[in-house]
């Protein structure tokens, strides 16, 4: 029994089926990561194609981020109402019809439509797959399948830059949409021969809370992008702002009165869901941000293409896949705590390496820092992730997931205009003739280098102050994590008892795997009935 795949309790950690379902997973997942981050190089081209302003031309992404936002709070409602295994292949399905839409538009109006279908679309299919894993799973293999899912998915915003780039200069912009058409389209064969049929429920739709959660995570969503893009004057943006806010207030007030809300805000009774939910947060706002500042600098201050740039960007997504699948054991064996702590503080080594940037830092240096900020994303957004799954009961997992992806969306976005405007304000306090705009900075930068790029550089390395700040904070939560887990004591007979013991109505659940080992489900009645007299004490002891 080697490390990787060794038994836990008498049963492997990753068996066939599980692998499969990673796989089919995957496949759908990473095209909707790429398409979040594979069109920003793309820009320019559409811009000139089209013939239409950057005010414009700056939709593309963003209205796929706000639709993208926008579903997923429906996602545990429609994984029990449709069951797991529908609602992620027709989510995949219309991923892939917006998509071929986007590649065969012929204006801009109609490329923003697509977008929007494409959007939808993705949204379900991370949060709706983590809910199929996360059951197949269970508490005691978390934070290893996390890990396995999450390489890829943190790999997507790295290689998409440098995927964009060879398709543009190799065809043209259409093939950054077509490429996911053949991709997806194995992912939906292989979705309707291998994933599991998974229990439904007449579920409800919250039609309320989607109203307020959703509809504020686009109007906070809208304004965030409209301040970071510098393209709307007035009040608008902040009112925007300041709408979805309110709204989002008053869906946290009516959750906790509802019975059953579109998402249980009562999961953060327990204290790992909670510190785990704060730890996502956290995290998302100061390392996704970062992924904004990179690219910017690498391309207005050192000159290179944005071939050249996705290159230099490998060392972070390096420096995640080696760490990942460690942390994701690590986490099984000692608990998130230390992993995520430990990650924290390897993040802010190189976070910390790029406050000191300048016009000509060493390549090396840049990439030796980039490592380190890779390295500690593996080891801190999936084992906060794991321990906040493994902190509540399976049936509370399709809402667990639709409330930790709506958490990482808002805190991607969040991050990334917090720095864009930042930065936007650091380079015009050191360039008064700044206009505020990205083609603006190039156009300073060629125009007087030497005036212009070091006074740029030092704004990047202002901007990474902010990022190390809110990286520090993130430390917080992660203190607030689960420590090492509770030693499994076996006992005669019963091949996983605390398993039992952690989820006792997995039998009820899933009446395969009673069947299949009816002794051991027979052997803790009191568990069950317990549970069953108080379906809520199980998640308040978690």
């Amino acid at each position: 029994m080697d490390e990787h795949n060794g038994p836990v309790g008498g049963q492997p950690l990753l068996t066939r089926e599980i692998l499969t379902l990673a796989a089919v997973f995957v496949l759908g997942a990473s095209m909707t990561i790429l398409d979040a981050t594979i069109v920003n190089v793309a820009l320019p081209t559409l811009g000139r194609d089209f013939r239409t302003s950057i005010a414009t031309i700056q939709w593309v992404p963003t209205i796929y981020l706000l639709a993208f936002a926008t579903v997923i709070p429906a996602s545990g409602w429609a994984t029990e109402r449709f069951g797991a295994r529908r609602v992620w292949i027709t989510s995949l399905a219309l991923f892939l019809a917006g998509s071929l839409g986007c590649g065969l538009c012929g204006s801009v109006a109609v490329l923003i439509c697509f977008r929007v279908v494409q959007g939808i679309g993705g949204g379900m299919i991370i949060p709706v797959g983590q809910a199929i894993l996360a059951r197949a799973a269970g508490p005691q293999r978390m934070g290893r399948v996390m890990s396995i899912v999450g390489v890829p998915l943190l790999l997507g915003p790295v290689v998409g830059p440098v995927i964009g780039g060879a398709l543009i200069s190799a065809a043209s912009w259409r093939w950054i949409f077509f490429v996911n058409v053949p991709v997806g389209a194995l992912a939906l064969a292989l979705a309707l021969r291998l994933l599991p049929d998974t229990p439904r429920s007449p579920a409800k739709l919250d039609v309320p809370g989607l109203v307020l959660l959703s509809g504020g995570i686009a109007a906070f969503l809208y304004g965030l992008a409209e301040i970071g893009a510098g393209t709307a004057g007035g009040a608008l943006p902040g009112v925007a702002m300041a709408t979805g806010l309110a709204m989002v207030a008053a869906f946290c007030w009516y959750a906790v009165r509802a019975r059953k809300p579109l998402i249980d805000l009562r999961l953060l009774r327990s204290r790992g869901f909670a510190a785990g939910a704060a730890a996502n947060l956290m995290l998302g706002i100061a390392l996704f941000g970062v992924a904004l500042l990179l690219p910017l600098y690498l391309e207005i201050v050192r000159g290179r293409s944005p071939l050249q740039t996705g290159l230099l960007l490998i060392p972070q997504g390096l420096g995640a896949a080696l760490v990942m699948p460690v942390a994701g054991a690590l986490t099984d064996r000692i608990g998130a705590r230390p992993v995520v702590t430990g990650g924290v503080l390897v993040a802010l080594a190189g976070i910390a390496a790029y406050t000191q940037l300048t016009a000509a830092t060493s390549y090396w240096y840049l990439a030796v820092a980039l490592l380190l900020i890779g390295a500690g994303m593996g080891a801190t957004i999936t084992p906060a992730m794991a321990a906040a799954f493994g902190a509540i009961d399976r049936r509370a997992i399709p809402a667990a997931t639709a409330a930790i992806g709506t958490i990482q969306r808002i805190a991607g976005s969040l991050g990334t205009a917090l720095l864009a405007v930042t930065l936007q304000h650091a380079i015009g306090a050191r360039l008064p003739g700044f206009g505020g705009s990205i083609t603006g900075a190039a156009a300073l930068a060629h125009a007087d280098p030497a005036r212009a790029l070091p006074a740029m550089a030092d704004a990047f390395g202002a901007t990474f102050w902010v990022a190390l700040g809110l990286t520090a904070a993130s430390l917080v939560a992660a203190l607030a994590l689960p420590g090492r887990p509770a030693a499994r004591q076996p006992s005669a007979g019963a091949q996983e008892p605390s398993a039992a013991m952690q989820d006792p109505l997995a039998g009820a659940q899933e009446p395969p795997a009673a069947t299949q080992d009816p002794p051991a489900a027979a052997q803790e009645p009191s568990a069950a009935t317990q549970t069953r007299h108080d379906p809520e004490a199980a998640g308040a002891r978690r």
